[in-house]
Parts: C-alpha cells; sequence; structure tokens
C-alpha cells in the first residue's frame, strides 16, 4: 500500500470512530437538531396515608414515612390524673411528603415543630394528628418531629376487644393493651409493622415508682418529682411500650446464664397469692433457658415480669417484662397456671416481640407459637408430650365449631378466640408431623433469627418451612389455617416423636381437657380474649 492510499486509510477509520463516537465534525453532528432526550417529569409532593393499610385495622398506624426513634418525657400525676409529655420523634421520609398523620388519643396537642421549626397541624377523627411541614419533605430524607401535648389519657372501649388502654388504678395507672395502645399516652405510627427504639422518661409524684421495658436509670429527685429512664435499644412495636405508675416492689436479680431481670408486684398483694407470684417469677430464667434451647438465642438485653392489682383479666407480652394480671395465681384448682402463663408470655418475646406481625390477620404466628410453648414446657414439667396434647385435641367431631374459624384469617372481632390459640398450635404440631422433629426445630429457631428485630407473615413462614424442609407444604397450610373445617390429620413422619402410649389415653385426654378449660377461663376473662 502506498503512502496516499494509507492516508486515505486512516481518514476512513477516523470518520468511522467519530461516527460511532458522535464526535463533534462526524456524521452524528448532523443530528444536532433532533429533540433531547426526555427529562424525568417532577412529582408533586404529596399526603402520606392516615392508616398503614391493615385491612383489619384502616386507621390504626400512618404511611409515607418510616419512625426509627421516640424519645418520650412524660409526667403523670395520679392526684389529678394529667399526663404531660413531650415527644421527639426521629424518622425518614418513604415518599415525599407534603404533610403526614400521628395517631393520638384524646390528648391535647399544644405544639408541633418539624425540624426546629413550626409546623401546622389539625386533628381529624377520633386519633388523626396531622402535620404539615413548613417545607416538603423528600424521600429518603431523615426529619425529627416533636409534640408537646397534655390532658387526661382515656380508655380505649372496642364492643369486639373490650376495654384496655390507659387505665387508672387506686395508686396510681397501667397503659397496656393490643392491638392498640401506644396512642392513648404518645403520638406514635401506632401499627407493629413499623417498630422503633425508645427513650421513655417517666416522671411521677415522690414516693410512688414508675415500670417500662428493659431496665431503668435513676430515679433524679427534683422538688416533689422523680424521674426514671428506661432505654429500649432493640426496634419494638408500639403496643409493646408500656407504662406503670404506683407502688411496687421491685426486685432486681440475674439469672444462672447471667440476665439482668426485673420484677415488679403491686404492694398491695400479699400473703399466698404473693408467694405463687413469687414462685413463678424466681423460674423465668429456668424458662428462658428451656425456650432458648427450642427457639435460639433470647433476643433482649434484659427480662422480667409486673403484676399490677389492675381491673383487667389478660397478659400481655410487653417487650422484656410482660404484664400478667393476679387472677392467674389465684385459683386453687390450678396451681401451677401462672408458670404455664409466664412460659406462654416468655415465648412471646421470640414470636411476637423480636417477630412482630406486619399485619393483623397473621395474629396465629403470635398467639400459636406462644401456645405451642405451654406445650413444650408441659412435656417438660409433666411429661404430656405434644403429639399427645394434638391427638386429644384432634379427636373433637368434625361438627365441633371449634374447626370453623379460618385461623389465618379471623377477622378482627375474632382475632384472640380459643382456635386462634389452640389450632395455631396444632398446625405447628402438624407441621411437626409432616417434617420431622429435628427439621421442625430448624424452622422455628430459624424463623426468630431471620427476622430478629423485624416482622413476619404467614406467607413468608409457609416459605421457610418449605425452604428448611426441601418439600412442598402449601396444601398442608392451607387445610390447617385458611379452611373452615376439620383438616385432615398429617401422617407421621419418621423423623417424629412417638404418641401416646397405650392405657395412657385417658389420662392425656384429663389433662388435656383441664388444660383447654384453663385457657378457655383465661381468654373468656380477659377483654377481648387477648393474652
Amino acid at each position: 500500500m502506498d503512502r496516499k492510499s494509507r492516508r486515505i486509510r486512516r481518514a476512513t477509520i477516523a470518520l468511522m470512530i467519530g461516527v460511532a463516537l458522535g464526535a463533534p465534525g462526524s456524521l452524528a453532528s448532523a443530528a444536532q437538531g433532533a429533540a433531547p432526550p426526555p427529562q424525568p417529569v417532577a412529582v408533586a409532593p404529596t399526603p402520606g396515608s392516615p392508616g398503614a393499610g391493615d385491612p383489619y385495622f384502616p386507621t390504626y398506624g400512618n404511611g409515607g414515612y418510616d419512625a426509627r426513634h421516640y424519645d418520650l418525657r412524660v409526667r403523670y400525676d395520679p392526684d389529678s390524673d394529667v399526663l404531660s409529655g413531650r415527644a421527639r420523634i426521629r424518622a425518614t421520609a418513604l415518599q415525599d411528603l407534603s404533610r403526614f398523620d400521628l395517631d393520638l388519643v384524646a390528648l391535647n396537642v399544644r405544639q408541633v415543630t418539624v425540624d426546629g421549626r413550626r409546623a401546622a397541624w389539625s386533628r381529624q377523627g377520633d386519633q388523626e394528628l396531622v402535620v404539615t411541614p413548613p417545607r416538603p419533605l423528600r424521600r429518603g430524607r431523615s426529619f425529627t418531629v416533636r409534640v408537646r401535648y397534655d390532658g387526661t389519657p382515656v380508655p380505649f372501649a372496642d364492643p369486639n376487644l373490650g376495654t384496655y388502654g390507659f387505665l387508672t388504678t387506686s395508686d396510681g395507672a397501667i397503659a397496656i393493651g393490643e392491638p392498640q395502645v401506644a396512642a392513648h399516652w404518645y403520638p406514635v405510627n401506632d401499627h407493629p409493622s413499623d417498630k422503633a427504639t425508645y427513650r421513655i422518661a417517666l416522671t411521677v409524684p415522690r414516693g410512688i415508682q414508675t415500670v417500662s421495658n428493659v431496665l431503668p436509670t435513676g430515679p433524679v429527685v427534683h422538688g416533689r418529682w422523680a424521674t426514671t429512664t428506661w432505654r429500649v435499644r432493640d426496634p419494638m412495636a408500639s403496643y409493646l411500650a408500656f407504662l406503670a405508675v404506683g407502688r411496687f416492689d421491685l426486685h432486681r436479680w440475674t439469672t444462672a446464664s447471667g440476665l439482668p431481670v426485673l420484677d415488679a408486684v403491686d404492694s398491695g398483694i400479699t400473703g399466698p397469692l404473693r408467694a405463687r407470684i413469687e414462685s413463678s417469677f424466681a423460674r423465668q430464667g429456668e424458662i428462658l433457658e428451656a425456650e432458648s434451647g427450642w427457639f435460639g438465642r433470647y433476643p433482649y438485653e434484659a427480662a422480667g415480669g409486673m403484676v399490677d392489682d389492675v381491673p383487667v383479666a389478660f397478659a400481655l407480652e410487653n417487650q422484656t417484662r410482660p404484664t400478667y394480671s393476679p387472677r392467674f395465681w389465684n385459683i386453687p384448682s390450678a396451681p401451677t397456671l401462672g408458670d404455664v402463663v409466664v412460659a406462654h408470655e416468655l415465648a412471646h418475646q421470640w414470636y411476637g416481640d423480636s417477630v412482630a406481625l406486619k399485619r393483623w390477620q397473621d395474629i396465629w404466628l403470635n398467639e400459636g407459637f406462644a401456645t405451642y410453648a405451654e406445650w413444650l414446657w408441659t412435656q417438660r414439667e409433666f411429661q404430656f408430650t405434644p403429639q399427645e396434647t394434638f391427638d386429644a385435641l384432634y379427636a373433637r367431631p368434625d361438627g365441633d365449631p371449634f374447626w370453623h374459624l379460618k385461623i389465618g384469617d379471623p377477622k378482627p372481632n375474632r382475632m384472640f378466640d380459643e382456635p386462634v390459640y389452640v389450632r395455631g398450635a396444632m398446625t405447628l404440631q402438624a407441621l411437626r408431623m409432616t417434617v420431622g422433629d429435628r427439621t421442625f426445630f430448624r424452622i422455628l429457631r430459624s424463623w426468630a433469627r431471620q427476622h430478629r428485630n423485624g416482622n413476619g407473615t404467614t406467607a413468608g413462614f409457609v416459605a421457610l418451612s418449605e425452604r428448611v424442609s426441601g418439600r412442598s407444604l402449601d396444601s398442608l397450610f392451607d387445610a390447617w389455617l385458611f379452611t373452615d373445617s376439620k383438616p385432615p390429620r398429617p401422617p407421621a413422619s419418621a423423623g417424629l416423636a412417638a404418641g401416646t402410649p397405650r392405657g395412657r389415653t385417658a389420662q392425656v385426654a384429663q389433662w388435656v381437657d383441664a388444660w383447654s378449660a384453663g385457657l378457655r377461663g383465661r381468654l373468656a376473662t380477659a377483654p377481648g380474649g387477648r393474652m
């Protein structure tokens, strides 16, 4: 090739590269008159929804943001029944927000700020506090809301779930309940799908105590008032935050494994009743050790229990410190009932608290698991196995109303009915019969570990069970959770512990009848049946 041909070739290659890259002076420059590429269309900020999207309780919680931390400073005077509070809430916008809602019931709002600037606010309905920040909040932005409020708290009355919430006592008050309670004493995104950490500073007149979650610092005395501060470092669903004000005897101790425990018992409870309560509380370390073997490592930094002489008959799994009605220890015919209830509520620390619900329809994930813990504890104490309990309960006839509730979708008015608890536990035993002992407990521990400090759903539990077992389980769960008739009995797996020996059936049936009657009694006397 001569020199001229090489020059022509180099020029041709250069031109081709210019065309490919769209370089100035190339053929691509001929397209300079074409329309520029479309630009993203700006989306105007919109209001967050006034509910979390839960079909059972559409107004509970709110949308558009994620609450990360609540710093609550609450003062309560039992003499006047007036509560005053200052709430500082750190949150992150999940959309471009023009305004957002908090839940707050009955209490008077005095001032709201967003990022230190005064915000407009209004009240809508019974519980919505609508906040309009000075300027819109862009998606992904962290922001801080401060609310100053006061008033006389009121209890919550529901035709299906009873009366609960902020309840006055002879020497103070207590705020406990499910599915909603938090909005009765602080502004909140009141749905378990939005968990957060907490700092709760409770100020009361000197001479009375406060109790809340985890462990306290203080009290710090200032004049006639004293402040005790409680810190919750693990994310917590709002209904699990609680306060109690009154005269309590506080007992700090440590389990054999080194876990700090704080128990609180109403000072007015004395005599044999007090002795039975303290006997059950002394077994918490033993119960937690057993449940850690079944479910995996205990998820929190402290434990304990509280008994207040309050006119409710239920127990509630407040995070790290369940509250109990004294009536559980006041039934002479059931001297060990208190131990069983403590085993139930402590199991909720894994299933219900650490792994919280994403929607209330899946309540069996809480109550079925905690009831199954009762069966495991009963086997440890009295040698009646979960399989024997299952067999005795499965003997109920097909037409028994016990089988007529779809426990995977019980509807709001039946969330705390007996079948949700008992058939929830039976569903777990049916799973155990299908996959075998070893795989079953791997599933339970994996569920607690993989969703620790988070939320779970029925669909998620089914998927995990299938993944761990390597089996399709849709038909099993459909039959046990979503039918209103007696499900077929699963065939026993080769890896399952033996059932009831001959000659023992009547003894087991007698025990199961007594246990079932006790459970029905616990649910029947509790407002809404919760436990």
